[in-house]
């Protein structure tokens, strides 16, 4: 095997890691550019009695977070995270975002300068008044180059070939064809834009905006209540975007990254569904989250907490009213019909 190859590393093992290591791990086999074994971390588990990364090993499936798909041979699950990454020139960041610090803090000093990361991270950190993008807090913690990925791609049917686009987001241009090359397929075709926080933001607030669109299924509002949500939502997420970012581009709001994947979560999606079931049952959302989720995570409540804690910290919560409303409802106990009433 060619040592001039890339080795590519994936760390995360949930629903939409595992269907990327579906399409990442086809690509690689016979590629000029790749080696073929790739490996991916995986926070070990036991299922009735078997280590996760076992079964994912010997059978191909992980029966934890993405059961029924068959993952190639070539993916390797490695449950301890510097053996994961030792000897890899590429990495995919596909965690829920609140375990990014802790996972770089780990890796720290142990990742090559050199080393091409891409995150698939939909969230923000929050700092002493500021707000930070994952890819951010990943190249500044491992000091390399980070670039993103993002767009309306719904995990279980990605994994099932069904045909949808994705954008990468990038700074280095050469860095960007290269995760074109790695993950576009006939049926997940990859478009590339140099704008990295535009369409990281896409992923992130897009989120918040899902759970207002669920908050009126579940209080049956209509078909005009949720489209204007979903506007008022698009409109907020650019307003955003361009008050705390320089140069993100207004065309990446139409890339799949940002209207489609807007659509797609506002009508399908984890945080559509527990937020409907909050407005029909009432029960907080942490409880809907362990009861619904199987183990994964809520990004859309915990985006609108460290959201508003920007907002709030610069008096701008009435310049937001839409993410303002949907933070009360997750964690001040406004009740779901105010989702329409105060904006």
């Amino acid at each position: 095997m060619s040592s001039t190859k890339e080795r590519v590393c994936i760390i995360g093992s949930g629903n939409w890691g595992s269907a990327i290591a579906k399409i990442v791990g086809r690509n690689v086999i016979g590629s000029s550019r790749f080696e073929e074994p790739i490996n991916m971390w995986v926070f070990e588990e036991m299922i009735d009695g078997r280590k996760l990364t076992d079964i994912i090993n010997t059978e191909h499936e992980n029966v934890r977070y993405l059961p029924g798909i068959q993952l190639p041979a070539n993916i390797r699950a490695v449950p301890d995270l510097l053996d994961a990454v030792k000897g890899a020139t590429v990495l995919i960041f596909v965690v829920p975002h609140q375990f990014v610090k802790g996972i770089c803090d780990q890796l720290h000093g142990s990742v090559p300068p050199t080393t091409k990361a891409i995150s698939l991270i939909k969230g923000v950190d929050v700092k002493a008044k500021s707000l930070a993008l994952i890819s951010d807090v990943i190249a500044q913690s491992l000091s390399i180059d980070v670039s993103v990925l993002m767009g309306a791609n719904i995990a279980n049917e990605v994994a099932r070939d069904k045909f949808c686009e994705t954008t990468v987001g990038c700074r280095v241009r050469a860095n960007g064809e290269l995760f074109r090359e790695l993950f576009n397929t006939p049926y997940f075709r990859v478009n590339v834009v140099e704008d990295v926080a535009g369409v990281e933001l896409c992923g992130a607030l897009k989120n918040i905006v899902a759970i207002g669109a669920g908050l009126a299924d579940g209080l049956e509002y209509g078909d005009n209540t949720k489209a204007a949500l979903i506007r008022i939502g698009l409109m907020e997420m650019k307003k955003f975007a361009r008050m705390f970012y320089q140069g993100v581009k207004e065309e990446t709001f139409f890339e799949s990254c940002g209207v489609a994947d807007l659509i797609t979560t506002c009508a399908g999606g984890r945080n559509r569904r527990v937020a409907e079931a909050h407005a029909r049952t009432g029960k907080p959302f942490e409880q809907l989250e362990q009861e619904m989720l199987n183990g994964q995570k809520l990004q859309g409540t915990s985006t609108a907490l460290e959201l508003h804690e920007v907002l709030r910290q610069k008096g701008l919560c009435k310049e937001f009213p839409l993410f303002t409303t949907i933070y009360e409802i997750c964690y001040e106990n406004l009740p779901a019909s105010r989702i329409v009433e105060n904006i």
